[in-house]
């Protein structure tokens, strides 16, 4: 299946692959994607967490297999089926899934947060559900997914305390990062390392609105002297809220790095075209911060 759906820049649009699982209806970004191919026997690796199949080798990379079925508690997929070949956090995954039914163009504004009281199997490894042709298609978290099945393949807070002893920072520094969990980790990480003033939102309009409120309360150096942003987020996306401050005279200087497990090259030329001063793929908080530190001397934020 071609999953090469050309998207224009900064639209706040993104294109869900829907997939099945026991009966439900599962979705993954397009951009994660790589290739769909036919299920095919895999190596077991001994020892391996469950939810791992094996190991195969398609061509001249070696790809992890995950059992989606039994990430979810669904119990575990037999032979057959297909395999969705993934790429991000820099990893070569695939996940075994039952069956492929077709792509959905979406709004971020379309997709709609999961709530805290949702009592599921599904519980803290879906980012947002959607609603279509009268059915709820679950977006799973697949980084969530990785990450708890080798927590070594999340954010490493070793690169932060291998900085050592750091001067203090008042730059002020904004974020917009939907996970829970990585939006506190990224703002530990980042007081860790000096940055102290920090205001984290949880998407980019939450973001593009403490830009907005400080523009019109001309506070906003301030407030907002850098921008750390995620692309993946309901409401607004990172590469949305990129577009937005650099077509915006008053807010076109703010340095905007993209933090996300989507930066590829495809990405990378994307997020260029937008305006993004730099791009790290996660899990590199290290580099994050360097690449502040750099953003932060050369531009005399500190000043």
């Amino acid at each position: 299946m071609d999953t090469k759906i050309l998207l224009e820049n900064g639209t706040n649009e993104l294109e869900i692959l829907e997939f099945t699982l026991a009966g439900n209806s599962y979705g993954i970004n397009v951009a994660k994607i790589r290739e769909i191919i036919t299920y095919q026997p895999v190596t077991p690796v001994p020892n391996s967490h469950p939810s791992i199949e094996g190991i195969f080798m398609p061509r001249d990379t070696m790809i992890t297999a995950i059992d989606l079925k039994n990430c979810l508690g669904r119990g575990e997929s037999e032979a057959g089926g297909l395999f969705i070949v993934t790429n991000f956090n820099k990893l070569d995954i695939a996940f075994h899934v039952e069956n492929v039914l077709g792509i959905h163009r979406v709004s971020w504004k379309d997709i709609i947060k999961p709530d805290a009281t949702i009592s599921s199997t599904d519980e803290g490894v879906s980012t947002g559900i959607i609603k279509k042709d009268g059915k709820l298609i679950i977006i799973l978290d697949f980084e969530k997914i990785v990450t708890d099945i080798n927590p070594e393949t999340g954010l490493k807070m070793s690169e932060i305390y291998a900085l050592g002893q750091r001067n203090r920072s008042n730059v002020p520094i904004l974020l917009a990062e939907d996970s829970p969990l990585l939006n506190k980790l990224i703002v530990d990480a980042l007081k860790k390392a000096g940055y102290d003033n920090l205001i984290h939102t949880e998407n980019g309009q939450k973001a593009y609105d403490v830009i907005t409120q400080c523009k019109a309360d001309g506070t906003l150096r301030d407030h907002v002297r850098v921008i750390i942003t995620d692309i993946e987020m309901p409401v607004m996306d990172g590469h949305r809220l990129t577009k937005l401050v650099k077509s915006d005279e008053a807010t076109a200087n703010i340095p905007v790095v993209i933090f996300s497990s989507l930066v590829n090259e495809e990405m990378k030329r994307k997020g260029e075209a937008l305006g993004a001063d730099a791009q790290l793929s996660k899990p590199e908080i290290g580099n994050l911060v360097k690449i502040v530190d750099q953003l932060v001397q050369e531009r005399h934020l500190d000043q």
